[in-house]
């Protein structure tokens, strides 16, 4: 140790004593470049703290004004309008009520149809036995539909006209909501089409439902021109751009999140005004497939699980899924549909990227898919025949 320490003293004393070994002062070009970086520094962060109020004030660092500075930099956090700040407080509190789980609690099935139901005898065979636990609703658009089912009997809604696309389909989802909401033993919503089928037992439906602790509303993000390309600047600022979420509108969610969807105004109005046709350039904006995974996308991003219970094949590419006839009916079909524990998502950009998200509940990998659509009115008896088979299956 002492020959080490030997060693750099004598060290240091012959680099001492070398010719023009001495302490260098800055010089004059150093000082004014730390100077100068410093000043840039701290007017770059008073720009970003304290927003500025003329626009003569940003020609001082760019001749492209205010743009290129706050273009560069990050968005500073947005203020929230009165009604905004109201909203969120409702939905906050509501989010925050716990969730009550009885014997007598219900799942309310809720169907959106033109008119007459054609599954209503399969669906016949799949309540049967578990009266008191379930609620029918039925949102017919055209026709008055004529039923052969008991449990469809006078279970409709006061309706109205429904386009496709268009937020009067919105409005049918929130009108089924509100009437469902009216039974306090409704603790679970279901919303279905006149072509969906059941593909699990009643047993199995309900407590994958009931028990699970998250809602089951499709969110993704998807860049191309069929996702963020329909956001609206009219939406702005309300709805920015980056939050522009997409999903298909067969939705399961739990009572709380059907009281919000109901509640919400500030949000809906914005693609109630603006989410159609002909408000901006060639955008097509369509309401079911954006305003409830945006809106949820927003405000309970975790409590949702980003896909749906409803299975639809997209296979064909084409503006509306495969529909599927007798001949596509089989037990095989119904097998696979049911062993599903993925789903995919393709975007709209490009030749369109394909992602895989595994189907979690409650943090375990489970199959994905409870029902399932578009079934052609021809495989009803065909679905009937093979249904104590297909539901039975784990």
């Amino acid at each position: 140790m002492k020959a080490i320490k030997g060693w750099l003293l004598g060290r240091t004393s012959y680099m001492q004593s070398l010719p023009g070994a001495r302490h260098r002062t800055p010089s004059k070009k150093r000082v004014w470049i730390i100077a100068g970086v410093s000043l840039i520094t701290m007017f770059v962060i008073g720009a970003y703290m304290f927003p500025h109020h003329r626009k003569a004030a940003c020609y001082m660092l760019s001749s492209n004004g205010c743009k290129a500075l706050t273009d560069w930099l990050p968005p500073s956090p947005r203020e929230f309008s009165d009604d905004e700040i109201a909203a969120r407080v409702v939905i906050s509190e509501m989010l925050s009520s716990p969730r009550v789980i009885k014997k007598t609690s219900k799942i309310a099935f809720m169907f959106l149809t033109p008119g007459t139901l054609p599954f209503e005898k399969l669906w016949d065979l799949f309540f049967e036995g578990h009266e008191g636990t379930f609620s029918v609703y039925i949102h017919a658009s055209k026709d008055t539909p004529v039923h052969t089912s008991r449990y469809f009997l006078n279970r409709e809604i006061r309706s109205d006209e429904v386009v496709w696309g268009r937020i009067s389909m919105i409005d049918a989802e929130r009108r089924l909501l509100t009437n469902a909401l009216r039974d306090p033993e409704n603790q679970q919503f279901v919303l279905l089409s006149d072509s969906c089928v059941p593909l699990r037992s009643f047993e199995y439906m309900y407590n994958y439902m009931m028990y699970s602790n998250v809602s089951y509303v499709d969110c993704f993000d998807d860049p191309g021109p069929h996702g963020t390309g329909r956001h609206m600047d009219h939406m702005l600022p309300e709805i920015p751009k980056e939050d522009f979420r997409k999903g298909a509108q067969w939705f399961s969610m739990k009572r709380q999140h059907a009281v919000i969807t109901v509640a919400d105004s500030v949000y809906y109005s914005k693609f109630r005004d603006y989410c159609r046709p002909g408000v901006e350039k060639n955008k097509n904006c369509i309401a079911d497939e954006h305003y409830l995974p945006t809106f949820f996308h927003m405000l309970d991003p975790g409590g949702i699980a980003n896909w749906t219970v409803t299975y639809v094949d997209w296979s064909e590419k084409k503006w509306h899924p495969r529909t599927y006839m007798p001949n596509d009916v089989t037990h095989e079909l119904l097998k696979n549909l049911t062993s599903i524990d993925a789903v995919s998502r393709v975007t709209s950009e490009g030749t369109g990227e394909v992602t895989w998200t595994p189907c979690m509940w409650n943090g375990i990998k489970r199959p994905c898919y409870l029902f399932g659509r578009k079934f052609h009115a021809t495989t009803l008896h065909k679905l009937i025949d093979l249904f104590s088979n297909y539901t039975s299956m784990a």
